[in-house]
């Protein structure tokens, strides 16, 4: 009588880091041949953790090192609890638990959230990560997701054509301490919208198709300008999390001797203890050099590698690129080139990081800075400055967008010469710079116009340092001019729509006498004199000036 597992196999897709263009796992998809055992596995929760139990099973035939990431259903996790034969085949293939993702699949209805968020945490406890699949096309409600707090979201690729929920899943992620994955990429467009949306990690047919050998090696379209995302000072160590090579503490320099000349890409080994925090890191160019020395083999063969291995570097999951780099600046010069573990909250490495991974992409997001910066006042131009208006807008925060200039600056130009105007632009550009703090930003985009983002808090000392000081050009008094639109959250969709409401309030300053500040609330109608006089009233009209929305 033939079995189920007589006619199921198993096929591997990779799952690529966007920055990187890696590897960074391999999801393992059941492929039966004949019946429809994952309609029965979605109805029986034993079958469905047989599947899991087999495809873990399957990934270690074929040798794999990259971690895993295995499909389970919502339902069986809240029927079964920790799944405890699984943790006992990752075991038994020779894997760790925190190697394997364990991705929750839909459907969530008539799942009891109370039993599932009980078994992932005891699943988390074991060393598993958690992905929630499905999201943005299935049934998980919000605030299950939010509840659960997983270490990946993954998203259908049709969710593409609406960039602005991608962009938002990704802010929650963000929130949640989550990785954004976008599944189901078939063209080089997907690929584009899914990176500039802020997506890290992506799988599809145009990387790899499924197949019966784990894929080493994937297309990835070129990491250009037109496809990276502006990357923030210190972007998250996360976008450049790569699978980490990992053996017990206790492994012999036979053992890390064999998995080094059997993975050629392997750049180092990692030595963990039974929690999985990182105790010895192995380079592979030192270590292969002391074993291929005179006795070296038949010194070093049998005894532990961490003999030959030095305290491993580590960073935490939610530092920054630049935190990394202060990481390998203070050590040994001899080990700048060693993979930095990145370990989670309980020390548990998830992962390493190389720095080449690092300098290229901090190197490529200034390239990109120096080319949009004025060459005047060296601070960054438009394009800058409305794309942080947008990602605050997508994160819901409240924010004042000014605008400043310099009143009759032709005149300036014209009476103390274009030098002393250059001069004034710099001086004003660089009071702005040292004004603002935490993440405030300036951009100078032309002429002697400024934008300023920052938070309505830091307003007032920006006015105080800017208005109401004495400036002047070639010993010719001159006076500035402010606009501010305090943004609520929703008020604005996007940066077009704030610089909407910003023009107006442009006008009213400039049509006041001395150094002037108006401000204006986006979506509502007048603005606030906060500095400046009316223009005096032609004589014999008897008109008076007037303030409209003051009071």
């Amino acid at each position: 009588m033939h079995s189920w597992t007589d006619t199921l196999r198993f096929a591997f897709q990779p799952v690529v880091n966007l920055t990187t263009g890696g590897v960074a796992g391999l999801e393992i998809l059941a492929r039966p041949e004949a019946g429809d055992i994952l309609a029965q596995a979605r109805r029986d929760p034993e079958l469905d953790a047989r599947l899991a139990v087999s495809a873990v099973r399957a990934a270690a035939r074929k040798e794999t090192l990259l971690p895993l990431h295995v499909n389970v259903f919502a339902g069986t996790l809240a029927d079964l609890g920790g799944l405890t034969a699984l943790h006992d085949a990752v075991r038994g293939a020779g894997r760790l638990p925190w190697e394997v993702t364990l991705d929750v699949v839909p459907p969530y209805t008539h799942v009891p959230q109370p039993a599932l968020l009980e078994a992932v945490t005891a699943l988390r406890e074991q060393g598993f990560r958690i992905s929630a699949d499905g999201v943005g096309d299935g049934d998980a409600p919000l605030r299950l997701l939010v509840d659960l707090a997983p270490d990946l979201v993954k998203l259908d690729a049709s969710l593409l054509a609406r960039p602005a929920a991608v962009r938002a899943m990704r802010t929650l992620c963000d929130e949640l301490g989550a990785l954004l994955v976008v599944e189901g990429v078939e063209t080089e467009r997907q690929c584009a919208a899914a990176t500039a949306a802020g997506a890290q990690l992506a799988q599809g047919t145009l990387f790899a198709p499924p197949s019966r050998l784990p894929a080493a090696d994937v297309y990835v379209p070129a990491l250009g300008t037109g496809l990276l995302p502006a990357l923030r000072s210190g972007p998250s160590v996360r976008e450049f999390v790569r699978p980490a090579a990992l053996l017990p503490a206790t492994a012999s320099a036979g053992q890390v001797r064999a998995l080094l000349t059997g993975s050629p890409d392997v750049s180092g080994v990692l030595l963990v203890d039974r929690t999985g925090v990182p105790f010895r890191s192995v380079h592979r160019s030192r270590f292969l050099l002391s074993m291929s020395g005179r006795y070296g083999h038949a010194l070093y063969a049998d005894r532990p590698a961490a003999k030959l291995g030095d305290p491993p570097r580590t960073v935490g999951v939610d530092a920054t690129a630049w935190e990394v780099l202060d990481v390998v600046a203070v050590g040994d010069p001899d080990r700048t080139s060693d993979d930095v573990a990145v370990v989670d909250r309980d020390g548990r490495c998830v992962g390493v990081v190389r720095l080449a991974d690092l300098v290229r992409a901090l190197a490529e997001s200034r390239v990109e800075e120096a080319a949009g910066l004025n060459p005047l006042t060296r601070l960054p131009g438009s394009d800058t400055i409305t794309g942080e208006v947008d990602r605050w807008i997508a994160e819901g925060r409240l924010f004042a967008l000014s605008w400043l200039d310099i009143d009759h600056f032709k005149q300036v130009n014209d009476g103390a010469g274009f030098a002393a105007g250059d001069e004034l632009i710099r001086s004003v550009g660089r009071t702005l710079q040292r004004t603002v703090s935490g993440t405030a930003r300036v951009g100078h985009i032309g002429g002697d116009d400024f934008l300023v983002l920052a938070d309505p808090e830091g307003l007032e000392p920006l006015v105080s340092t800017v208005l109401d000081v004495p400036w002047s050009a070639g010993g010719r008094p001159v006076t500035l001019s402010l606009a501010t639109v305090l943004c609520r959250p929703g008020s604005v969709t996007d940066h077009r729509q704030a610089a909407a409401c910003l023009a107006p309030l442009k006008k009213a300053a400039k049509s006041l006498r001395g150094a002037s500040w108006v401000v204006g609330h986006a979506g509502l109608a007048g603005y606030q004199i906060r500095r400046g006089a009316q223009p005096m009233a032609p004589a014999g009209t008897g008109a008076e000036g007037s303030r409209p929305g003051t009071g």
